[in-house]
């Protein structure tokens, strides 16, 4: 039915309403129609909170009664933080639930729409099923590969450099592109760098110039704990650095300022970044924005722990002697390229911004 398309969109653009707040949930949003009109909205802000299909029975009341549902995502049939879902629509009486997609969780999936079902109410399930997946991208990577949605974000002349010979960068982009990177950051759960990045431009890597009442973990991969205790960085609290070191010394200077230290090395001496990944993964980090340089950049990428690129291109040239966004060292065949999948092209300002992904 078209009305289940025009519902379902609604209901995905209340889903963005958590854009900044659900982690480690997912983004969902919910609409209720009686009468081909609607009687209740709502939408998950933030883990602990109501979920969208309780937000909009309280709003609907007893409007909901024979009612159907739009819900961007299956209603959970567990006990968490808060009852389940599908219990409180079975309880309202509602007459159809249209679900965009089952929860890649496996503690719910499938057993929320036959809870459902087994209550004697029709459940129709796909509905505008990628732009769902993709508002919970990092989630759904979270519980089907174990390991968070990384993406890389790079700011460039149109020649591909991120920097001058010299190493100056700043600002290569518009007032406007660095305001949605911020964007960006925000809905991130961590953003992580690399201590050449925090040694050349002191970083503090908050979330500035978007209203949001969550910061995101900051991580910072540096294998030999070099970082200084004075950065930027490391005030307010909230970071996590990663690193192969294992000397107590140093260890103590980073966590007497308040950082949380991991060490993860692996057989080279470097942070085991697969472990790194897998260990975000599970303290429930969906999305991580990487903004680093070529080194990090290309140790991710060697490590098959990059999914998207988020590059900024200006409308400059920097030079052959600037510096790139990754060292792919002396490929001499076209087979050994990366490829990558371009998913998105937007004006930001003067700039560009592509968003591309690895291609499988």
């Amino acid at each position: 039915m078209n009305d289940d398309y025009l519902f379902m969109a609604r209901a995905l653009r209340l889903a963005e309403n958590g854009m900044y707040t659900t982690t480690p949930n997912p983004r969902v949003g919910c609409v209720i129609v009686g009468d081909g009109r609607t009687v209740g909205e709502g939408w998950h802000e933030k883990a602990g909170s109501a979920h969208a299909e309780v937000a909009a029975l309280k709003r609907a009341g007893g409007a909901a009664r024979n009612a159907t549902v739009y819900v961007t995502l299956e209603p959970c049939s567990h006990q968490g933080r808060t009852p389940p879902c599908a219990d409180a629509l079975i309880r309202a009486g509602v007459g159809r639930v249209v679900v965009a997609m089952r929860d890649p969780n496996p503690v719910v999936s499938g057993a929320g729409i036959q809870r459902l079902r087994d209550a004697g109410i029709a459940v129709e399930c796909g509905v505008l099923e990628s732009q769902a997946r993709e508002l919970n991208v990092g989630y759904v990577s979270r519980m089907t590969r174990g390991k968070p949605w990384m993406r890389v974000k790079i700011a460039s002349g149109l020649d591909g450099k991120t920097a001058l010979e010299n190493g100056a960068s700043q600002w290569i982009t518009s007032v406007q592109a660095r305001r949605d990177a911020h964007r960006w950051r925000a809905r991130s759960c961590a953003i992580m760098t690399g201590i050449g990045t925090l040694t050349e431009d002191d970083p503090r890597l908050t979330v500035r110039d978007v209203q949001t009442s969550r910061q995101p973990l900051r991580i910072v991969v540096d294998s030999r704990l070099r970082a200084a205790p004075e950065s930027k960085i490391f005030a307010g609290g909230g970071v996590l650095v990663a690193t192969a070191s294992s000397d107590v010394t140093k260890i103590a200077r980073i966590t007497d300022v308040g950082a949380e230290v991991l060490v993860l090395p692996d057989q080279h001496g470097k942070v085991d970044l697969q472990r790194l990944v897998t260990e975000l993964a599970a303290r429930g980090i969906n999305e991580v924005l990487v903004e680093a340089g070529i080194n990090l950049h290309t140790a991710l990428l060697r490590a098959a722990a990059v999914d998207e690129l988020l590059l900024y291109y200006a409308p400059k040239l920097l030079g052959a002697g600037g510096r790139g966004m990754f060292d792919l060292g002396g490929l001499t065949s076209m087979d050994g390229v990366p490829e990558l999948d371009i998913t998105e092209m937007r004006r930001i300002g003067p700039d560009i911004r592509l968003r591309a992904r690895l291609s499988n």
